[in-house]
């Protein structure tokens, strides 16, 4: 049953062991059930579980920066994409998961506590919120996304987690030549400077995707995040 997940791996010349492949058969066991109880993810199929969850999450390995260590947030996080995997696949890394819905919450602690994952902490709340709240505001050395929003807005969401030095990375589909542009200035408003865009496909697919690496270059200012909801009714320009 990990067959595809392991050919999609070596691709990126990465192994794991049996007790990490069992880990994900029992992330997509626990997945699939709760999904008949609460609306978690459109995608069960296996196959496709592992192409456009498993592999796309753990797809942060082709970001040179990263090496599976650290401590990152994981910023909408949802049914636990992409930081579940990162940590099924990196053990070593502290991994924060924030999600706005306290059901999604509650099944992640679950998943953590039924696959033995440790150093991990749950929040539930809205990102404007939390990136307020000084046990979190800048003290990540990554903040990963793969909500769907427009770059400024997920910007202000991620930004003010990330420590100087650290980055925002967002997962985006490929053509975002003029979302760059449109979201330039608000990089630069929270802190930030687009180091550079990766784009690639996810192994044994014709699923293209990008990352964008965000490096935060200095402290963000204390007006930012906005209140919530106002970064997605009034982007940053």
């Amino acid at each position: 049953m990990t067959e595809l997940l392991e050919q999609g791996l070596l691709k990126w010349g990465v192994t794991l062991s049996d007790k990490q492949l069992d880990q994900f058969v029992q992330y997509y066991n626990l997945l699939i059930e709760k999904n008949k109880v609460m609306n978690l993810t459109a995608i069960t199929e296996y196959n496709e579980v592992v192409h456009k969850h498993f592999l796309d999450s753990l797809s942060l390995l082709v970001a040179p920066i990263f090496r599976g260590e650290g401590n990152l947030i994981d910023v909408g996080t949802g049914a636990g994409f992409p930081g579940i995997p990162l940590k099924i696949a990196f053990p070593q890394l502290k991994i924060t998961l924030l999600d706005s819905l306290k059901k999604r919450v509650y099944f992640l602690e679950e998943v953590a506590d039924k696959l033995g994952l440790e150093e991990m902490e749950f929040i539930h709340g809205r990102a404007e919120d939390i990136g307020r709240d000084e046990r979190y505001r800048e003290k990540y050395d990554f903040c990963v996304s793969r909500a769907v929003a427009a770059l400024p807005v997920l910007a202000e969401y991620g930004m003010p987690f990330v420590k100087k030095g650290g980055y925002f990375i967002p997962y985006k589909s490929v053509n975002i030549e003029d979302e760059l542009k449109e979201a330039a200035h608000a990089v630069k408003l929270l802190s930030g400077r687009i180091k550079d865009t990766i784009s690639f496909a996810i192994p044994n697919t014709e699923i293209e995707r990008t990352l964008i690496l965000i490096e935060k270059t200095a402290p963000i200012a204390k007006t930012y995040p906005r209140k919530a909801g106002i970064p997605k009714k009034e982007p940053l320009k």
